[in-house]
């Protein structure tokens, strides 16, 4: 993951408002990446994971307005365990042979705290929420942008509600890597 090329805020800002990253943009899914952690056990035991799908593209016109899709198949959660793995694929969860996809829809970046807020809309299970994070951005020359993020969910907010004993958290951090390229 890039940090040398890490943009500040007012250069988010000058990169929007110039025009330079006007055009259409394709996700790289071979250099994205979409991780999900969590408790069990009462908080006591780290849970882990990654999305194996993952696709997107996006656009910004030329007044620096952006907007996109990133879509995650559900169906593709990999904790290195397949019994939990079955499990978070079930009804119980992700109820992924109903709702294959989780999407996040951006509606607008702007400058904001470490560089972009990002704002948009997560479905997950067919419930669709408003979501807002902070986003570091970096880029190497313009034709490559990369949005890092950590992603802070209540897994209730989406009908996620299983919970056995009260042994699992509600709340997930969900970290992204987007590494977008002009398309």
């Amino acid at each position: 993951m890039p940090v040398s090329g890490e943009l500040s805020t007012s250069a988010v800002q000058e990169l929007l408002q110039d025009g330079k990253l006007a055009g259409s943009w394709a996700l790289d899914a071979a250099r994205s990446e979409v991780r999900l952690a969590s408790k069990s056990m009462w908080g006591l035991v780290p849970v882990k994971g990654v999305f194996r799908r993952v696709s997107g593209h996006g656009s910004v016109s030329a007044a620096g307005d952006a907007t996109g899709v990133i879509t995650v198949a559900a169906g593709s959660v990999d904790t290195k365990n397949k019994k939990r793995d079955d499990h978070l694929r079930s009804a119980d969860f992700f109820d992924a042979a109903r709702h294959p996809d989780i999407t996040f829809t951006v509606d607008g970046v702007r400058p904001g705290i470490g560089g972009a807020k990002v704002t948009g809309s997560l479905t997950v299970r067919g419930r669709t929420r408003p979501l807002s994070f902070d986003a570091r951005v970096s880029s190497s020359d313009g034709a490559e942008i990369w949005l890092d993020a950590d992603v802070e969910v209540n897994r209730a907010d989406f009908g996620l509600t299983w919970n056995q004993m009260g042994m699992a958290s509600m709340n997930n951090t969900i970290t992204v890597h987007a590494a977008f390229t002009r398309s």
